[in-house]
């Protein structure tokens, strides 16, 4: 088969979707991190809050801890999204200790795990396509945004813009689990400048005068709150204040990569019928009438685009210009593998919070890190790690702090020579001077030998005791690094360049669990 055709928006679109939910008394059972921030021990502790709790999609395994309860022969499917008590349905058989499935055995547990979730009515689609606007609040924050489908585009377009590099490791795994399951599960963290516009406005007179969907504390203390917009004319608002801005991928670099890897496979395996629609007038720009089917969203296709659609000015799918005259620009029908699930945060209405993410290399002791690094580095010793922090938060940039448990040594003022031979010249100077790309191109390669790669650099999110406890326990060295400036990822994403992966650590990060997005029902 050849390349597939594939639509192309003509602005930043967000489509209304009808979300799936959790049917159970207390919704902050069920919900758990971001895939990535979850450790084994923490889908026990997730598990134990709750048997039907959706990281056992998101995360499969077929080892579970505690009894399970038999579906009943015939469930009945409720009519609101709170029963009196959830129902359960149960594990699959245990394996031996220390052993991990395979991954085609636990996509398929997924799946299966979340057809039973449908059936059995743990899990209930909302009767009507909506927007959701989704607010976290805790001790120190406020944080609202809109959940929707977001339409997916090339990098080229200057649309959705990423900032990072991935890795093809994590793109593997996440696609198996969404092309098995055919579901979006968690949404991805976007961010955009709202300005004070109409989104902005129309989000926050929902979040204060109308009714929650779903309130739910959770472990941490933050309160999540969601609310469903449905009304055809405040969505079509959304989408035309939305349609001439930009959105930077704050979290789900990978999930946006695989997003696109399986648009072009689903296209290739089930190609959809050719549309026969006409779009409303009163329709979002972007978008086809809400009188249409489910999958109706109608784009420009790439064959119409020069490169693809990886034009950095695509044609637009329906000018609204009001002339006639013209011939319609040719059109694919879009499918729902075109669209993602995302979050998305006015960013001057709330200004994220953006974390470091550290490293670990494992066996590279941390002496022999230290005395390495003395070759092109200024190296100072301390006796414990506090001092070690305490010198490294008041050290000039570029700086770094290598430790484990025995100790830290500060690394600073980089021989120059050395450092401009080993940064890449068809990089930018910004680019050039971030605490990652220093790392990954000069400190792992050229003073430790080494790739920066999934299977040689482990990633620990800004929590800086559980890297020096990864550290030690592997006979390796942590790597403690200081947060990216969030206007030199703005700069570098805007110049069509990423940071190198695992860069940034933005937040708060959405929730998972409160809503999800089946291919089925979408």
């Amino acid at each position: 088969m050849g390349t597939p055709e594939l639509p192309v928006p003509d602005g930043l679109v967000l489509r209304p979707f009808r979300g799936v939910r959790f049917a159970v008394e207390d919704p902050a059972k069920v919900t758990s991190p971001p895939y990535d921030l979850i450790s084994d021990a923490d889908v026990d502790t997730l598990l134990h809050l709750h048997p039907n709790n959706v990281v056992r999609l998101i995360l499969p395994r077929t080892s579970r801890p505690g009894p399970a309860h038999p579906l009943p022969p015939t469930p009945t499917l409720p009519t609101a999204h709170t029963t009196p008590a959830a129902q359960t349905v149960p594990a699959t058989d245990t394996l031996a200790a220390g052993d991990e499935p395979p991954p085609e055995t636990r996509y398929a547990e997924a799946r299966d795990t979340l057809q039973a979730w449908l059936h059995a009515g743990i899990l209930v689609p909302d009767d009507h396509p909506a927007l959701y606007v989704y607010e976290q609040h805790g001790p120190h924050f406020l944080q609202r945004g809109l959940i929707g489908d977001v339409a997916l585009t090339d990098p080229g377009q200057h649309v959705i813009l990423p900032h990072e590099d991935v890795m093809p490791g994590p793109i593997a795994d996440r696609l198996a689990l969404m092309s098995t399951t055919q579901a979006n599960l968690e949404p991805i963290f976007l961010l955009y400048d709202g300005a004070g516009g109409p989104t902005t406005r129309l989000v926050e007179e929902v979040a204060t005068r109308r009714r929650p969907l779903v309130s739910a504390k959770t472990e941490d203390g933050v309160t999540h709150r969601l609310w469903a917009i449905t009304d055809t004319s405040e969505i079509a608002t959304i989408n035309a204040d939305l349609h001439d801005r930009q959105a930077l991928i704050a979290d789900g670099h990978h999930r946006y990569a695989t997003y696109r890897v399986l648009q072009r496979q689903e296209r290739l395996t089930h190609p959809p019928a050719e549309p026969s629609l006409t779009p409303s007038d009163t329709a979002p720009r972007g978008m086809a009438s809400d009188k249409a089917t489910p999958s109706s969203t109608v784009f420009t296709s790439s064959a119409a685009i020069p490169g693809g659609g990886a034009a950095a000015d695509p044609t637009p799918a329906h000018s609204s210009s009001t002339d006639d005259s013209h011939e319609p620009p040719s059109t694919t029908l879009v499918a729902p593998w075109d669209f993602g699930l995302a979050l998305l945060v006015d960013s001057t209405a709330y200004p994220p919070d953006l974390k470091a993410i550290h490293r670990v290399i494992p066996g590279l002791p941390l002496a022999k890190a230290a005395a390495q690094a003395r070759q092109s580095w200024r190296v100072q010793e301390f006796g414990t790690l506090a001092e070690g922090l305490a010198a490294f938060e008041n050290s000039p940039d570029p700086a770094f702090l290598l430790a484990d448990a025995t100790g830290a040594y500060l690394i600073t003022d980089p021989d120059p020579v050395q450092l401009a031979r080993a940064m890449p010249a068809d990089h930018s100077d910004r680019w050039n001077s971030l605490n990652t790309s220093i790392l990954s191109e000069f400190i792992l390669p050229k003073v430790w030998g080494m790739r920066d790669d999934e299977h040689a650099v482990r990633i620990v999110h800004h929590d800086i005791e559980a890297a020096v406890e990864l550290a030690t326990s592997t006979g390796g060295t942590a790597v403690i690094l200081k947060p990216l400036a969030t206007e030199d990822v703005l700069a570098i994403a805007a110049g069509g360049e990423r940071v190198p992966r695992k860069s940034t650590s933005f937040g708060p990060k959405p929730r998972t669990g409160l809503v999800l997005r089946t291919f089925a029902i979408n």
